[in-house]
Protein backbone atom coordinates (compact mmCIF):
# COMPACT_ATOMS: atom_id res chain seq x y z
CA UNK A 1 0.00 0.00 0.00
CA UNK A 2 1.02 3.40 -0.86
CA UNK A 3 1.07 6.55 1.99
CA UNK A 4 0.52 5.67 5.44
CA UNK A 5 -1.53 4.28 8.30
CA UNK A 6 -1.61 4.53 11.95
CA UNK A 7 -2.02 7.94 14.30
CA UNK A 8 -1.95 11.04 12.64
CA UNK A 9 -2.51 14.59 13.40
CA UNK A 10 -6.25 16.56 12.07
CA UNK A 11 -6.02 19.92 11.66
CA UNK A 12 -9.06 22.13 10.58
CA UNK A 13 -8.83 25.43 10.03
CA UNK A 14 -12.14 27.41 9.90
CA UNK A 15 -11.68 30.67 7.98
CA UNK A 16 -14.21 32.80 6.03
CA UNK A 17 -14.79 32.52 2.26
CA UNK A 18 -13.80 36.51 1.83
CA UNK A 19 -10.81 36.43 4.10
CA UNK A 20 -7.87 37.32 2.17
CA UNK A 21 -3.98 37.02 2.89
CA UNK A 22 -1.89 39.04 0.32
CA UNK A 23 -4.91 39.57 -1.65
CA UNK A 24 -5.54 36.19 -2.54
CA UNK A 25 -8.14 33.55 -0.77
CA UNK A 26 -6.89 32.24 2.60
CA UNK A 27 -8.12 29.21 1.86
CA UNK A 28 -5.77 28.85 -1.30
CA UNK A 29 -3.16 30.40 0.26
CA UNK A 30 -2.86 27.71 3.28
CA UNK A 31 -3.34 24.84 0.56
CA UNK A 32 -0.34 25.89 -1.19
CA UNK A 33 1.48 26.75 2.01
CA UNK A 34 0.51 23.02 3.12
CA UNK A 35 1.71 21.32 0.10
CA UNK A 36 5.04 23.60 0.03
CA UNK A 37 5.46 22.13 3.03
CA UNK A 38 5.13 18.50 2.00
CA UNK A 39 2.04 17.68 3.57
CA UNK A 40 0.32 14.39 2.68
CA UNK A 41 -2.85 16.63 1.33
CA UNK A 42 -5.75 18.97 1.86
CA UNK A 43 -9.44 19.71 1.66
CA UNK A 44 -11.04 22.81 1.27
CA UNK A 45 -14.45 22.33 2.60
CA UNK A 46 -17.29 25.36 1.43
CA UNK A 47 -20.12 25.02 4.18
CA UNK A 48 -23.79 25.97 3.79
CA UNK A 49 -24.04 27.80 7.16
CA UNK A 50 -22.34 28.75 10.29
CA UNK A 51 -20.95 31.56 12.62
CA UNK A 52 -18.36 32.48 14.75
CA UNK A 53 -16.86 34.77 17.14
CA UNK A 54 -18.74 37.62 16.42
CA UNK A 55 -22.00 35.70 16.47
CA UNK A 56 -22.97 36.97 12.53
CA UNK A 57 -24.54 33.57 11.12
CA UNK A 58 -23.74 33.10 7.42
CA UNK A 59 -25.90 31.33 5.45
CA UNK A 60 -26.26 30.44 1.92
CA UNK A 61 -30.04 31.44 2.86
CA UNK A 62 -29.11 34.98 3.23
CA UNK A 63 -27.82 36.60 0.17
CA UNK A 64 -25.43 39.40 2.40
CA UNK A 65 -24.02 36.61 4.22
CA UNK A 66 -23.37 34.74 1.71
CA UNK A 67 -20.88 36.30 0.31
CA UNK A 68 -18.88 35.24 3.35
CA UNK A 69 -19.52 31.12 3.96
CA UNK A 70 -17.55 29.43 6.13
CA UNK A 71 -14.86 27.77 4.76
CA UNK A 72 -12.82 24.80 6.67
CA UNK A 73 -9.23 23.54 5.50
CA UNK A 74 -8.89 20.29 6.28
CA UNK A 75 -4.90 18.33 6.66
CA UNK A 76 -3.89 15.06 7.84
CA UNK A 77 -0.52 14.74 8.75
CA UNK A 78 2.12 14.33 11.55
CA UNK A 79 1.94 16.04 14.53
CA UNK A 80 6.01 17.00 14.13
CA UNK A 81 4.97 18.20 10.38
CA UNK A 82 2.09 20.66 12.04
CA UNK A 83 3.66 21.60 14.58
CA UNK A 84 6.04 23.73 12.44
CA UNK A 85 4.01 24.62 9.63
CA UNK A 86 1.60 26.06 12.48
CA UNK A 87 3.67 29.73 13.34
CA UNK A 88 3.00 30.16 9.17
CA UNK A 89 -0.17 29.39 9.47
CA UNK A 90 -0.96 31.61 12.21
CA UNK A 91 0.40 34.27 10.38
CA UNK A 92 -1.42 34.37 7.74
CA UNK A 93 -4.56 34.73 9.45
CA UNK A 94 -6.22 37.94 10.84
CA UNK A 95 -8.94 35.51 12.43
CA UNK A 96 -10.94 31.87 12.52
CA UNK A 97 -10.45 28.98 14.01
CA UNK A 98 -7.37 26.33 14.33
CA UNK A 99 -8.07 22.63 15.66
CA UNK A 100 -5.96 19.44 16.16
CA UNK A 101 -7.55 16.30 16.89
CA UNK A 102 -5.53 12.79 17.19
CA UNK A 103 -6.65 10.48 13.50
CA UNK A 104 -6.61 7.36 13.02
CA UNK A 105 -5.59 6.89 9.41
CA UNK A 106 -7.08 3.57 7.83
CA UNK A 107 -6.49 3.87 4.29
CA UNK A 108 -4.10 6.97 2.32
CA UNK A 109 -2.98 6.04 -1.00
CA UNK A 110 -3.06 7.82 -4.18
CA UNK A 111 -6.07 6.92 -6.56
CA UNK A 112 -5.20 6.31 -10.52
CA UNK A 113 -4.01 8.61 -12.59
CA UNK A 114 -6.26 10.66 -14.69
CA UNK A 115 -7.11 8.81 -17.82
CA UNK A 116 -6.21 5.07 -16.28
CA UNK A 117 -8.78 2.83 -16.78
CA UNK A 118 -9.88 -0.26 -14.05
Amino acid sequence: MHGFVGERVLMRIHVGESDRHRGRPVYRALVELLRERGCAGATVIRCIAGFGARREVHSTANEIAAADMPVVVECVETEEKLAAVLPEIDAMLDGGLVTLERAQVILYRAGASPGARG
